[in-house]
């Protein structure tokens, strides 16, 4: 008797890693887009995981092998609404590129990709419940400022012909001009009651930042504003004469 060829398996083939991984982001983003619509609709105190499962139609289980528990979920979103939009201006350690070009990307991306109804929400939520939730502030200030801050920090010590002294300084000040021209033009009825251009802070910051570097002036111009100097101090040192008034 003729043994004919062994059949072969029809086995289910196995995915490759690039569909894995495919898989498994499609399934965190449809997690995170239910955590958000049950954390707008219930704010922070009122968001359970039974909730969030429920609204991104995945079992509970499926939530905290991704992100945990709910201070995860929580930091992904804050995550996904800020430091991951910058991404495409700003790498880790890409500090390369025009800083008058680098810094208009910056604030243009905060502007008009960050700075949403997603982000505004979050940023209501965080307000109103950190006095309860203290931690929850702390996270925002962890995940969100520190990272971004310390970010731009870096690229301006990146460039030394800026002139910054204070690089961490200089970064706050040009993000919190933005943060609070967001938060008093789209939350505080500042468009109604101090309305202000865009293009006008954006413009400002940036000459903010690019006139920090120290003019040099050259030998002769130096020998002609002593000179000056001692001509005033002569003048100022002279008595003044009576007046007929």
């Amino acid at each position: 008797m003729l043994n004919g060829p062994a059949p072969q398996s029809k086995g289910l083939p196995i995915p490759s890693a690039e569909s894995a991984t495919a898989t498994i982001n499609q399934k965190r983003e449809q997690i995170l887009q239910g955590a958000m619509q049950v954390f707008l609709k219930s704010g922070y105190a009122g968001t359970s995981m039974d909730r969030v499962a429920t609204e991104a139609g995945v079992s509970k289980q499926t939530i905290y092998s991704h992100f945990q528990d709910k201070d995860g979920l929580f930091k992904a979103l804050m995550e996904q609404v800020t430091i991951d939009r910058f991404r495409s201006v700003f790498c880790i350690d890409d500090f390369e590129g025009d800083p008058a070009v680098r810094l208009r990307q910056l604030a243009d991306t905060y502007l008009t990709k960050v700075a949403d109804h997603n982000y505004l929400a979050l940023t209501r939520i965080i307000i109103s419940e950190s006095e309860r939730f203290p931690e929850l502030a702390r996270l925002w200030t962890r995940t969100v400022i520190q990272r971004g801050r310390g970010l731009l920090a870096g690229y301006f010590n990146a460039h030394p012909e800026l002139g910054i002294t204070d690089p961490e300084a200089m970064a706050h000040i040009f993000f919190g001009s933005l943060v609070s021209f967001v938060l008093t033009q789209e939350m505080l009825h500042g468009k109604e009651l101090v309305p202000l251009e865009r293009d006008r802070i954006v413009n400002s910051l940036i000459n903010l930042v690019l006139n920090q570097a120290p003019i040099v002036h050259s030998a002769a111009s130096t020998a002609r504003l002593e000179q000056v100097k001692r001509q005033d101090a002569g003048r100022t040192s002279q008595p003044t004469p009576d007046s007929d008034c």
